[in-house]
């Protein structure tokens, strides 16, 4: 056994280590990444299969497929991808397992990564499927190694779900010694009723299965003693309930509660792992022992409500402060302040004026930091393109309908481009865009999505588009990485950075595969390359794709690739803000007598030069800007 100091996603891919896990699959997305990236990145993975997936759908069945031939496996997401997952999930569940089946799940309560507040103790809800919720590195760890215990002990699969204040987090944690996967195991059984769906009679079968075996879960981590009750010596005062990361606040609020002069007499506390299945036992003991009953978890109120009906069945008369009563917010992530604001209202005190100012004092110094694209990010050249063929086709910016996708191309949305429109889920950007072609909007309408994210979900847009005939431009930006998640390797990415045996997916001649006639492949560092293909491709009918090819600045850095070497003629620059203005490019700034760029950020990609119309911006050496575009630039 060793101490390590270790993020707790690296935790769990440790605990899965530890648990004999055969299969990991997974697609990027924070905050969950870097489970299977620190994975990758360990030299001994004998037995061990490691992969990003196309999708999370994708990466669920090939975990699932290994557990049911007897095997340990984990599947690891961001909450939006188990909204891909789901329908296979579900089938999965009625299904059942046989070797532990895991799905690390993490939400983000705060939204650090830009997406929904999801709540996915829900998708356990509703799929009868028990869900432990780590708070802390060192539980992630000790609750990973248990959710493959308990998944063979119940025969289903079994979520870890964390969030991003303790997914993100470091800690120290006693690792064990790895136990190799079992070798190959023979065909699993031929079993229509409990592997298929063929019937209503094996579905209600599969389902009745199902609630037993939460049942059955309930029990066992009963047994196990994972949650901590702690009653005070006295009946009556307040007990605390609490779930995950909101565990650790429980302490700290009662300190900063009694500084603010609260005194909160006697306090039990219930720490859970687990909101389902419902923890009923523990519960019931601290309804019984309460006059009042404060319920603390981020988001969504499921484990609240669960404690309404547990005090309603057991008839007990107690008062419940949380989200319900209009004390506690169901938004954002919780801290200490969340529990003092609990504790006053609990005992039916205001807030003190005092704590007021401080809180709002505090809110006001986090003050949020502008996001923007890379320098050198090849997208701005995609973005800064579009602007002008918009400009160059004679329609003014906003009459123009351009649709964005998730990743790092969404980016666009922000200044100084303020390009695209929309955001909705990955893949959306296509179809939506089609739709507003259907509304019959007067102008032309463009679609633009990542690499990764059109190998995920973008596929079966486009091909409806192109079945469907619409007049739609689709721009598919082309920078060989699955970047915005931590620069993961996707379908396309360069075959040198594959694993060994693996291949690389030709973009191109996928797309062109699905019946797509115009396809203009780009260079965006080549400003007056993109905009004309931009100009030729919405002036023409049916679908159209552009791809803008250039590999991510941020890894075409770490291998050290300088395009041209950048500098300014300070005699020539007026200071005019142009160059500023159109790209946005933060290795540019203002100096006292010209623009000043730094030499550490740009990668010489160029842009900044071909918009400065007074030549005060000198490129040297090759980007190179036309000719042949290099799929990824390799050294």
């Amino acid at each position: 056994m060793t101490k390590k100091m270790v993020l707790a996603n690296e935790a769990v891919a440790l605990a899965a280590l530890r648990a004999g896990v055969k299969v990991v699959t997974g697609y990027p997305g924070t905050p969950s990444s870097e489970v299977i990236a620190s994975l990758l990145k360990m030299k001994d993975l004998d037995g061990t299969k490691v992969e990003w997936s196309t999708n999370e759908k994708v990466a669920f069945e090939v975990a699932a497929a290994a557990a049911w031939a007897g095997h340990r496996a984990m599947c690891t997401m961001k909450m939006s991808g188990l909204n891909v997952a789901y329908d296979s999930v579900i089938g999965v569940a009625y299904s059942g397992c046989v070797g532990g089946l895991v799905i690390y799940v993490t939400d983000d309560p705060g939204v650090t990564t830009g997406m929904a507040e999801q709540d996915t103790r829900g998708f356990a809800l509703m799929s009868d499927m028990p869900m432990l919720e780590p708070g802390s590195v060192e539980e992630s760890y000790e609750l990973t190694k248990f959710a493959f215990e308990l998944s063979e002990a119940i025969q289903s699969p079994v979520f870890v779900r964390s969030v991003t204040n303790v997914a993100q987090s470091h800690g120290i944690v006693d690792v064990e010694d790895r136990v190799l996967p079992e070798g190959p195991k023979p065909l699993p059984e031929k079993n229509i009723s409990k592997y298929t769906k063929a019937g209503a009679a094996i579905c209600m079968a599969q389902h009745r299965r199902l609630i037993e075996s939460l049942a059955k879960a309930a029990q066992t981590i009963e047994e196990k003693g994972l949650n901590k009750l702690s009653l005070a010596p006295e009946k009556g005062g307040i007990g605390m309930i609490s779930v995950g990361v909101v565990n650790g606040f429980l302490e700290e609020g009662l300190e900063v509660a009694k500084k603010y002069g609260l005194d909160p007499g006697n306090v039990s506390t219930l720490k859970l792992v687990h909101t389902v299945p419902f923890p009923t036992k523990e519960v019931g003991a601290i309804l019984d022992h309460c006059e009042t009953i404060l319920v603390l978890e981020e988001l969504e109120p499921h484990l609240e409500r669960a404690v309404y009906l547990e005090a309603y069945k057991k008839g007990k008369k107690v008062k419940i402060v949380g989200k319900e009563d209009g004390t506690l917010s169901r938004i954002g992530s919780y801290d200490a302040t969340h529990v003092v604001k609990g504790l006053f209202s609990a005992l039916g005190q205001e807030l003190p004026e005092k704590f007021m100012r401080d809180f709002t004092e505090a809110e006001k110094k986090a003050a949020a930091r502008p996001i923007t694209t890379c320098a050198g990010c090849p997208h701005r050249g995609t973005f800064m393109a579009i602007n002008k063929a918009i400009k160059n086709l004679k329609y003014k910016k906003d009459e123009v309908m351009v649709t964005g996708d998730i990743g790092c191309t969404i980016l666009g949305i922000n200044p100084p481009f303020n390009t695209l429109w929309t955001e909705v889920s990955m893949g959306a950007s296509i179809p939506l865009a089609q739709g507003f072609v259907y509304s019959e909007v007067k102008n032309p309408v463009i679609a633009t999505i990542g690499d990764s994210t059109f190998f995920h979900a973008g596929i079966p847009g486009l091909i409806n588009a192109v079945q469907h005939g619409v007049n739609l431009t689709v721009i598919i930006m082309d920078n060989g990485w699955t970047a915005m998640t931590g620069m993961q390797i996707n379908p396309g990415t360069h075959i040198d950075f594959q694993q060994p045996g693996h291949k690389q997916i030709d973009l191109a001649k996928m797309v062109s595969g699905l019946g797509v006639e115009e396809l203009f492949i780009v260079d965006p560092y080549d400003y007056e390359m993109t905009t004309k293909a931009i100009e030729k491709a919405l002036t023409m009918p049916g679908v159209k794709v552009i791809m803008p090819r250039r590999e991510c600045a941020i890894q075409a850095n770490r291998r050290r690739i300088k395009y041209s070497t950048i500098t300014v003629d300070q005699e020539k620059c007026n200071l005019c803000k142009l160059c500023i203005n159109i790209t946005g490019c933060p290795a540019i700034t203002l100096g006292d007598e010209s623009i000043i760029i730094d030499p550490i950020q740009c990668n010489g990609c160029g842009l900044c030069a071909q918009v400065c119309n007074k030549s005060a911006i000198l490129r040297s050496g090759d980007t190179p800007l036309s000719g042949n575009v290099p799929n990824k630039e390799v050294k």
